[in-house]
């Protein structure tokens, strides 16, 4: 299977001209064997070493981010709640999340009434919602996040049910964190591997069906599968020439400048394919030290680059914020269970995010 489709070279000018739209309508497991896992209301990544430079380093995007922000998220309702209880200061410093688009993560037994009710708000905004398909048998190794779909033609009934709820509308479906990296280092028992590929190469079939719909296949972090050429084949495998690209840093916290190097090597490798970059809590890049526990609730960390289409890279489609900054990683660091919010580690990485002023 070829890495190089004929759309890929137009993904920059879809992009380019929704924001532009948008713009004038809107004022608005370790390296190579770590045990890596990710999840909407469960999600859990192992990370590693900075890389280059950070990403307070960066400019601010400069055009209004063209993705749905839900006002009935747990950081809004968090928000709301602080106001009234008085703490005002708190409240202003969780804006930087509550007033930002972060990924919808729907249901793995009925993931309709999620998907519909996010493409009602962001057809109604005349945004793009942005999900997350995480269902995959098999899923995760058995850790954190474990869990997805029974089987096989339960994940394909699934996938048929997501990809039906968004219909015609604008948006865009990071698919399955975990899944191809899982299977290149090992994690993943082999006899799971042909099934695993047959399903993700029927659910980019499947999800491209609907006109407006953008699919990235997940392809980890550098500090996962360090050599990308590993990926190249299992992308192929999965599917990836028809897909829109891939996606990179999901949950984790690798710095903007390694994953974008890193992004550009595997592109070249697949035929130029485009990507995205989760920047949801990379602004002060990963935790050093103690490489077993950097993945799960590291302290210290903050908001990255705000989601956005404008990153002045023709390979890189957008930046996203995938992880919802403030659901807890796991019970670790005196964390809650995996995917549920936890407001004073988002409150942490919003005060210390590039834009904070407290």
């Amino acid at each position: 299977m070829s890495g190089r489709r004929p759309h890929h070279t137009h993904a920059p000018l879809a992009f380019a001209a929704l924001a532009a739209v948008l713009a004038l309508t809107a004022a608005g497991c370790s390296p190579e064997s770590g045990q890596d896992s990710v999840e909407r209301t469960e999600r859990t990544e192992r990370t590693g070493r900075t890389g280059p430079s950070a990403v307070r380093s960066e400019a601010a995007p400069t055009t209004p981010s063209p993705f749905w922000i839900d006002p009935e998220s747990d950081a809004a309702r968090q928000v709301r709640e602080w106001e009234q209880q008085g703490r005002t200061d708190d409240a202003k410093a969780l804006r930087r999340i509550s007033e930002r688009a972060v990924a919808d993560w729907p249901a793995g037994d009925d993931p309709e009434p999620g998907i519909r009710r996010a493409v009602r708000g962001a057809t109604a905004a005349k945004s793009t919602a942005v999900f997350v398909a995480y269902n995959i048998p098999h899923r995760d190794c058995g850790l954190y996040s474990a869990g997805g779909a029974h089987d096989a033609p339960s994940y394909r009934d699934w996938i048929g049910s997501f990809a039906a709820a968004i219909g015609n509308a604008e948006a865009i479906v990071i698919l399955e964190p975990d899944a191809v990296p899982h299977l290149t280092d090992g994690c993943t028992p082999a006899e799971y591997h042909d099934e695993r590929y047959e399903l993700l190469a029927h659910a980019i079939g499947r999800l491209k069906k609907q006109p407006r719909t953008r699919v990235y296949l997940d392809a980890g972090n550098p500090d996962w599968i360090a050599d990308p050429d590993k990926l190249t084949e299992p992308l192929r495998r999965a599917g990836i020439a028809s897909a829109d690209g891939f996606s990179l840093n999901v949950s984790n916290f690798q710095t903007n400048d390694a994953v974008k190097a890193y992004g550009t090597r595997l592109s070249g490798l697949l035929g130029d394919v485009h990507f995205t970059i989760d920047t949801s809590r990379n602004g002060a890049g990963p935790l050093r030290g103690d490489r077993d526990q950097a993945w799960c609730n590291p302290p210290g960390r903050a908001l990255g680059s705000p989601p956005t289409t404008n990153t002045g890279n023709e390979l890189l489609d957008a930046y996203l914020w995938i992880k919802r900054p403030g659901d807890s990683d796991g019970p670790c660091r005196g964390g809650p269970a995996a995917g549920t919010w936890w407001p004073d580690y988002a409150l942490g990485l919003a005060r210390r995010s590039k834009d904070a002023t407290a």
